[in-house]
C-alpha cells in the first residue's frame, strides 16, 4: 500500500531550512498542507484545509506536525473518520500561555482524547513555547509515545535543526 505523508507546519509556517521542509523536498510522497494564512491562523480554517488534503489521498496516511500543527492534529483527529497510519507531533506549544499569540484563533482548549492511531510526541528541554510538563500531558492525553531530546529550543531551524535526521529516524519507527 503506498503512503503519504503530510507535513504540517506550524504559525507563520516553515522556511526552506526547517526539517519538515528539507525532508518534504528529499520525498515525493511527503505532502505539505498548505495554509491560506499562516500568520493569523483559524483553527476552523486550518482543520478544513487537512481534511481537505487528506480526502484526496488513496492510501495510508502519516502525519508529521510542528508546533501549531500539533494542535492541528489534536482538533481534526477528536473529528475525522479517516483512517491514519501514525503521527510525529513535534514541540506542541502550550494554547494557553499568556504570551500565546493573540492572532492564532481556536486552537485552545484542544482535545485531550487519546488518538486512533499510533503517535510519538518529541520535545526540548527548554522549548519557550512550551515546557516539558506540558508535553509530557499532550502525549498521556494523546496516547503518544513522549521523547525528550534534550535542550534544543523550538526544534526548529533557529534552534539550528537542519535535515534533523534523527528526527527522520522516529518518522520511520511509525512508518514500519
Amino acid at each position: 500500500m503506498n503512503t503519504t505523508t503530510l507535513i504540517l507546519p506550524g504559525f507563520g509556517n516553515s522556511d526552506s531550512g526547517h526539517w519538515q521542509s528539507r525532508w518534504g523536498s528529499l520525498h515525493p510522497n511527503f505532502v505539505r498542507v498548505s495554509q491560506r494564512d499562516w500568520d493569523y491562523p483559524d483553527r476552523k480554517e486550518w482543520v478544513e484545509s487537512l481534511e481537505n488534503v487528506a480526502s484526496q489521498v488513496e492510501g495510508a496516511i502519516i502525519l508529521v506536525a510542528h508546533s501549531l500543527g500539533c494542535l492541528l492534529i489534536a482538533h481534526w483527529a477528536a473529528q475525522t473518520n479517516r483512517k491514519i497510519k501514525g503521527a510525529l507531533l513535534v514541540a506542541p506549544p502550550d494554547s494557553g500561555r499568556a504570551e500565546f499569540p493573540q492572532q492564532i484563533t481556536g486552537f485552545h482548549p484542544f482535545p485531550k482524547a487519546p488518538f486512533n492511531f499510533p503517535s510519538i510526541v518529541v520535545a526540548s528541554s527548554d522549548d519557550p513555547y512550551g515546557d516539558l510538563e506540558f508535553s509530557k500531558a499532550c502525549a498521556t492525553a494523546w496516547g503518544s509515545r513522549f521523547v525528550n531530546i534534550g535542550p534544543f529550543g523550538h526544534i526548529n531551524t533557529n534552534s539550528g535543526f537542519g535535515a534533523w535526521p534523527e528526527g527522520y529516524e522516529l518518522l520511520q519507527q511509525i512508518d514500519k
